[in-house]
């Protein structure tokens, strides 16, 4: 499920670019390498359309990047070191059985 939603976020990432691309900027920028026809997409041209697109675009983008954190975060609840077994195979005590040494006790001097 998560390689299927990383798919689309690339695939979504790479029609986003595309999108912001193809829209005319005051420098007109690659809008006009487009070379569409501005009959197919209304009475405005391609404008409309390219930010309809890029919103649409931009929307699921969000929704698929919420979606991926959320799997990614559930399936990595658990740690790698709750799955190590000792190499002896002995049982890990809760709590430890012998305290630190006690001190040697001084001599006293009388």
């Amino acid at each position: 499920m998560t390689s299927t939603l990383l798919i689309v976020q690339i695939v979504l990432a790479i029609l986003i670019t595309i999108s912001v691309l193809l829209q005319k900027s005051s420098s007109i920028g690659l809008g006009a390498y487009s070379g569409s026809n501005e009959s197919v997409f209304g009475a405005k041209g391609p404008t409309g359309f390219l930010a309809k697109a890029t919103f649409t675009l931009a929307f699921l983008f969000i929704v698929n990047t919420l979606a991926l954190g959320y799997l990614y975060t559930a399936s990595n609840s658990a740690s790698v070191t709750d799955s190590i077994v000792p190499e002896n195979n002995a049982a890990i005590p809760a709590t430890p059985t012998n305290s630190a040494p006690s001190a040697p006790a001084t001599p006293s001097t009388k």
